[in-house]
């Protein structure tokens, strides 16, 4: 069997012809994506911040590592990361990760008008390591995770009014990402490990991460399940390593729920994943070792309000690739002059018309030249 088509019907889990039945198993059956026409056309020539975009799309430059936020006081962090925008009243607000150890991590914040302008710029968490990505609560909360060994979650306050909370109930393990399922009133995770796992973190009270249960996704005989993790502290034995029948995944990185599946990325075999809450399954939305296949480096993801997912590439062609709900793969932008750098913090504001990245090393190729990025145009809203 041709690999392109084993791929096209790999889905992993216990029954997956019967639980994925009707347009679930039809939409399963077509994974992964192929390449093909982009939904919002050809790339055009770089414009004047090198970025190369579907006709009708502009950018400008958000802020800059080491430099003032325009019109605020506040001083933009090295290394941005992951990231995600909140209503706020009219406006909205973008936070972003600072990927800086030693102490030197944590979290900033711009505010927007209902324009667009910028209204304000602050730091919502410091003194932290390697913040790499996260992910926003229901509650309107961003919770910032410590990509080290035996790292944290953070709880943050986007407005900046409330002070941060670390949340060890959350486990202590090489955080990625986050994503909240307010469905099953659940917090997944991804783990930066080459064996690492895929988890969830059941609050005892939704709403409320001070306490709850730590769990990892399990196979067993083709069978999924979540079991609980013994000791979440991670120390002395890595919370990957406490049940013996985790599934591993190759280097988690971005993670993003939406509609009854969360979406997560991992880079050490360049796929994106696709959980199925509701019918407890698995399997593979895209594999860059398809034959022409774009997507090189997944790294953040996130969702339009069209179902299309939107994939950041960490090296590859620093592009940020669409994913379309009929199994199209295709670059959406591409930044140039920046082949040193990654793309990451892919975010929508609330309206869906405007995307914020960063390209975390810039045009110097270190974390002191980081650009954090604005599109605005057309994008879709319905697929």
């Amino acid at each position: 069997m041709e690999r392109r088509t084993f791929l096209r019907t790999a889905v992993v889990g216990a029954g997956a012809a019967v639980a994925f039945g009707g347009s679930l198993w039809r939409e399963a059956f077509a994974y992964p994506a192929l390449p093909g026409p982009s939904p919002y056309g050809p790339l055009q020539p770089a414009d004047a911040n090198g970025i190369m975009l579907p006709q009708g799309f502009t950018s400008r430059v958000i802020a800059r590592s080491g430099q003032q936020v325009s019109g605020t006081n506040h001083t933009w962090h090295n290394a941005p990361d992951g990231g995600a925008c909140f209503a706020d009243g009219t406006g909205w607000i973008y936070v972003s990760n600072a990927e800086v150890g030693g102490g030197g991590g944590g979290v900033s914040a711009v505010k927007f008008s209902s324009t667009g302008a910028i209204v304000g710029a602050y730091s919502i968490l410091s003194g932290t390591n390697s913040n790499c990505s996260g992910g926003a609560t229901p509650w309107n909360t961003w919770l910032s995770c410590e990509e080290v060994s035996l790292g944290y979650v953070y709880e943050t306050d986007p407005w900046g009014v409330n002070a941060a909370v670390r949340r060890p109930a959350m486990g202590r393990f090489k955080h990625e990402a986050a994503a909240a399922d307010p469905d099953r009133k659940v917090i997944y995770m991804t783990e930066d490990e080459p064996d690492g796992c895929f988890y969830r973190f059941v609050p005892t009270t939704w709403g409320d991460l001070s306490s709850g249960t730590l769990q990892v996704l399990t196979e067993s005989g083709g069978v999924l399940s979540w079991v609980n993790v013994p000791d979440p502290d991670g120390s002395p034995t890595a919370t990957r390593k406490q049940v013996s029948t985790a599934k591993k995944f190759n280097g988690g990185e971005g993670c993003y729920y939406t509609a009854g599946k969360c979406y997560f990325t991992t880079k050490g075999d360049n796929r994106v994943w696709a959980y199925d809450a509701v019918n407890n399954t698995l399997a593979i939305v895209y594999d860059d070792n398809v034959s022409g296949a774009p997507l090189t480096g997944v790294d953040n993801i996130t969702s339009a309000r069209s179902g299309d997912l939107f994939v950041a590439e960490d090296g590859g062609n620093m592009e940020i690739c669409v994913i379309t709900p009929d199994d199209i793969v295709a670059p959406f932008l591409r930044v140039t002059g920046q082949s040193s750098s990654e793309l990451c913090g892919v975010a929508f504001n609330p309206a869906g018309d405007r995307l914020y990245f960063s390209s975390q090393r810039g045009t110097t190729g270190t974390s002191s030249g980081g650009i954090t990025y604005e599109v605005t145009g057309p994008f879709r809203t319905t697929a």
